[in-house]
């Protein structure tokens, strides 16, 4: 049990940097150029990984990288993009916590991971926070951006489970540098013949772009990717419900404002159903056979 906790505490890196990633996106990032600052965002890490690595795909490995690098990255991005451009993102962030339930349901049916009656407990549980904890009453509703974070949660969703299906057969490293490399590529020419020449950067869009690439890519789809190899997808999944919980603090911290009642309800809320999902006692789905070499055909 000590050893899952690890796995998870590991894994919570990704959600957290990802709700702060948010906040300096909106904060020192330029809005109009999406397809540019997604190209930025992952060429950079995954280059940086591939770096650490020294490693290239081998065999499936390049289809899987491309597959993998369209779904949680060149798409996952630009729709994220897109919803936040429609919606408020309280209502955004509510339909991407309705992932974990969605990862349970994937990993049931291609990874054979029945969820537990804990676990989905929690995810009812971290989803209430969710809303309590952004929900307000007064949001408006554009179909096109509820649409637009319906995929981005889905597509998502399958890629992760993709990912932890073929996880076993290259290192996490690796295969996150590839995926991460291939996402970029298939964005660039569309930022391109969509955007034009690359945005101006100033000294704080440099900065924010080195720490949405070294910390909010390559250092958060690192530890997501180990999380999802040592622990059940829908487990992930909980943890990831970290991001939003991340924002809120983030954005009363900045504003400096006192949560509300219902903030905080909603705050235990989400980490009572994260807690429940990772205690289930039951053996953590993990993948103990050790990496397939790379110059094998997998």
């Amino acid at each position: 049990m000590e050893a899952t906790w690890r796995w998870v505490a590991l894994t919570a890196i990704a959600p957290v940097a990802w709700g702060c990633t948010y906040f300096v996106t909106r904060t020192f990032l330029p809005a109009d150029q999406p397809l540019y600052g997604a190209v930025i965002r992952a060429l950079p890490a995954g280059l940086l990984l591939l770096l650490a690595c020294r490693a290239l795909p081998r065999g499936s490995w390049w289809w899987k990288s491309i597959l993998l690098g369209l779904l949680n990255m060149s798409a996952f991005f630009t729709l994220v993009y897109l919803a936040a451009q429609l919606l408020p993102t309280s209502v955004a962030s509510v339909i991407m916590a309705m992932s974990p339930v969605v990862m349970m349901g994937l990993g049931w049916a291609v990874l054979s991971e029945r969820p537990a009656a804990p676990a989905l407990i929690g995810a009812g549980l971290g989803i209430a926070g969710v809303c309590a904890m952004l929900l307000t009453g007064g949001e408006s509703v554009d179909l096109r951006g509820v649409l637009a974070s319906v995929a981005a949660m889905s597509i998502s969703s399958v890629g992760y489970v993709l990912a932890k299906k073929w996880s076993g057969q290259a290192p996490v490293l690796a295969s996150t540098s590839w995926q991460l490399i291939a996402g970029g590529l298939l964005l660039l020419p569309f930022a391109v013949l969509v955007e034009g020449p690359p945005p101006p950067l100033n000294g704080a869009a440099v900065a924010g772009f080195a720490f949405v690439s070294i910390v909010g890519t390559a250092i958060a789809f690192a530890a997501w990717f180990t999380g999802l190899r040592n622990l059940k997808a829908g487990e992930v999944g909980l943890i990831g419900l970290l991001n939003p919980l991340t924002g809120v603090l983030l954005g009363t911290a900045v504003a400096a404002e006192a949560l509300t009642v219902q903030q905080v309800g909603g705050i235990v809320l989400v980490l009572a159903g994260i807690a429940l999902g990772q205690s289930t006692g039951r053996r953590r789905a993990r993948n103990t056979a050790p990496p397939v070499e790379l110059t094998r055909e997998s």
